[in-house]
């Protein structure tokens, strides 16, 4: 017994001197990993407790030695979160997402004040929300969607003043939404849930919105606040699904919105819905025109002429009998005078000069007075740039629209057709009656560029009051999104893998190639950057805005202003240059002198070229390389990526320090990532004659291989 004795307590002694080797931060973290059951991934297998300190265990970051990140999302592990987090004094984030960790939310958890980002949807958390959450005054970030969480919203919750994000959709909550949210919030989504009572008027007040309201597939009832019309243009309302009733104000953010974002309330009229306010319906009002349909547009007037005299009744029918009588005799007329015509032109004898002069009496229209005529009439309908475009304008007017943003080349809305097709719409503007020619010129020379990379023009609408172009929506949003959710702390935060950069930055070269050298005829960009940059299903990059400025700026209802002057170009249909001549379609940009994507000679206002193209592609690379903005904060100044790249090689700073973190656990493509780093490198020399060609860095980017391409 008393060598049983001796062995446990040698045992207790070896166990205390292991875990007394970690420092304290270290020893809550192991709690996590007790309390974690399943690892299939085996996630947590580097977690020893033999370690001075948890600065090098997978998923966690540190600074100053302190644990300031727990980022492990989507690795399948199974077990409960321990309070012993509240041990980390100096945790910023955590995101768990997409695990399936069970159980309340940690009290423990709440304790740390400095928290500024919690992300933890996709998982089986069940319970409430404790009202300490209100003690977390640094939170920015607060994702704890598709859960099982339950219970009221703490009214604590308005106390985190500096919350940007917040979604709570699709758990359980019930009981009434409190009011008085940050005005900070940029994204507020509390959809399926059963949340009930009215609508808080001062979800209005959100004047910082950016993305999204979602309140549907709820319990509200009651009407919906008119001051909902204050939020921004660019926000998406949706109350879709609730039990709202009255009419739906017309006014600011309101107006426009298709019927998706209101169907689903029984209760509810006015447009967008097709169901009618009665007149002694409080609140009731005109409809509201679709944004698309123009001003003048004869489906717009009807209803507003009413309660006409019988005296003026009569006067119409009798004024349109006497039009139609004088219109059959016209066309008589020209039918009589067109048969005289062909007669003067088949004859061959000596008639045939007094049939020429017959000709030239005819009042008759020949082909070439026509067309000249056709210049000046003003076109009411779609115009297709490809043979897939399988919707007409009545279609387009009747759909279901969104707006995505707003900005100096127009507003572009999501337009989801009828039959469920979904469209990109840009909106350019109201002017501009008499540059019809000029527009169509260089809209269709747009709708000629096919290539995989570049954004297709499908069709385009030309009338007094709208300009419009139809695109394909695409789906996954632009690259500056994807680059920053690959930052810790984002709400969707997932780093892009290196294979799937290198896929995207071969992409747009290859884009750009084909302007440059490969299309009809050899165009620049001129404002390449990451928000102009698309990504479709499966992220393959689709670059947009091309020669957009230039339609704006014949359309006529945006200015594109530049520091002092403006670039100018002569249109398309007056330039008969050679092949070998560059021709911009999009010449008038907006030149920033604080534009870290666009060239250093851009700033001396000369002809948009090429090079520019380079150089901004080439600071797009240093960016996904290295994982940092194109700004970066240095102290109390500030300093382009080119400039502090520039400086990390003067410093002879090791390649760890200038590549993205996230790209340390796929150190085995470094050749890659140091060859893309020299091409990066080559594109932003600050003389354009010392930059490659885009057709050169595309050759040289497809020569990379990765496995996984």
């Amino acid at each position: 017994m008393a060598l049983v004795l001796v062995w446990l307590f040698l045992l207790l002694c070896n166990s205390s001197f292991l875990v007394g080797s970690l420092n304290d931060e270290g020893v809550a973290l192991l709690s996590l990993l007790r309390s974690v059951s399943d690892d299939p991934e085996r996630s947590l297998n580097n977690w020893n407790s033999s370690d001075d300190n948890p600065c090098s265990w997978n998923g966690i970051t540190c600074r100053e030695g302190k644990v300031v990140s727990i980022s492990i999302p989507k690795k399948k592990l199974v077990g409960f979160l321990p309070s012993a987090l509240e041990s980390l004094s100096a945790l910023r984030h955590v995101n768990l997402a997409n695990n399936q960790f069970y159980g309340s939310l940690p009290l423990g958890l709440f304790n740390v004040q400095g928290l500024q980002s919690l992300v933890l949807y996709g998982n089986a958390l069940s319970g409430s929300i404790p009202p300490d959450i209100g003690k977390l005054s640094y939170l920015q970030t607060l994702d704890l969607s598709q859960n099982f969480l339950n219970g009221s919203l703490p009214t604590s919750l308005i106390q985190c003043k500096r919350l940007r994000f917040l979604d709570f959709s699709q758990n359980n909550f019930t009981g009434s939404l409190p009011s008085g949210f940050c005005t900070a919030l940029e994204k507020l989504n509390l959809s399926y849930n059963k949340l009930r009572g009215s609508i808080p008027s001062d979800i209005g007040n959100l004047s910082s919105l950016q993305g999204a309201v979602d309140l549907s597939h709820n319990l509200f009832s009651g009407s919906v606040p008119s001051s909902l019309g204050n939020l921004p243009e660019k926000v998406y309302i949706d109350l879709s699904y609730n039990n709202l009733s009255g009419p739906i104000p017309q006014s600011g953010a309101l107006l426009n919105r298709g019927p998706s974002a209101f169907i689903g309330n029984p209760g509810l009229c006015g447009p967008p819905l097709k169901d009618p306010c009665s007149s002694d319906t409080a609140g009731a009002g005109a409809p509201s025109s679709f944004p698309f349909i123009p001003n003048n547009d004869p489906s717009t007037m009807i209803g507003k002429s009413r309660g006409l005299s019988k005296n003026a009744v009569i006067a119409i029918v009798a004024s349109d009998v006497v039009g139609i009588f004088l219109i059959g005799w016209l066309f008589s007329y020209c039918y009589l005078k067109v048969c005289d015509c062909g007669k003067g032109k088949d004859d061959r004898g000596s008639n045939f000069e007094k049939g020429s002069k017959g000709r030239k009496e005819c009042l008759c229209f020949r082909k070439d007075e026509f067309e000249t005529l056709s210049e000046n009439i003003e076109q009411y309908d779609l115009i297709p740039l490809d043979t897939q475009v399988g919707f007409d304008l009545d279609e387009l007017l009747k759909a279901s629209a969104f707006v995505l943003g707003k900005s100096g080349i127009g507003i572009m809305y999501k337009v989801v057709l009828e039959d469920g097709i979904t469209l990109a719409v840009r909106r350019l503007g109201e002017g501009g009656s008499q540059r019809f020619k000029e527009f169509q010129t260089e809209v269709e020379a747009i709708g000629k560029l096919k290539h995989p990379n570049i954004l297709t023009l499908r069709a385009y609408y030309w009338s007094v009051d709208e300009k419009l172009l139809i695109y394909n929506y695409i789906p996954n949003g632009n690259l500056a999104t994807a680059i920053i959710n690959g930052k810790a702390g984002m709400p969707s935060f997932t780093p892009l893998r290196w294979s799937v950069r290198l896929r995207i930055m071969r992409g747009i070269a290859r884009g750009l190639a084909y302007l440059h050298e490969f299309s009809p005829q050899k165009y620049v960009h001129g404002d390449l950057k990451p928000n102009n940059i698309l990504l479709g299903k499966n992220l393959e990059p689709q670059i947009a805005d091309f020669g957009v400025g230039r339609l704006a700026n014949i359309a006529g209802g945006f200015s594109m202003l530049q520091s002092n002057r403006m670039v100018s170009e002569k249109p398309m249909q007056q330039q008969s240059a050679p092949s070998a001549e560059v021709i911009t379609i999009s010449p008038t940009l907006s030149v920033s002198t604080g534009s870290c994507y666009q060239a250093p000679e851009a700033v001396k206002m000369v002809k948009p070229s090429q090079k520019w193209d380079v150089y901004s592609y080439g600071v797009i690379l240093l960016e996904m390389i290295s994982g940092r903005s194109s700004v970066i904060q240095m102290g109390t100044s500030e300093m382009n990526l080119v400039q502090w790249i520039q400086l990390c090689i003067a410093e002879e700073k090791p390649l760890s320090d200038v590549l993205d973190p996230f790209l340390v656990e796929e150190f085995d493509r470094e050749e890659e990532m140091v060859a893309v780093l020299k091409i990066a490198l080559a594109c932003v020399q600050t003389s354009p004659e010392w930059r490659p060609s885009m057709r050169h860095v595309s050759d040289a980017m497809a020569k990379l291989t990765t496995s996984t391409d």
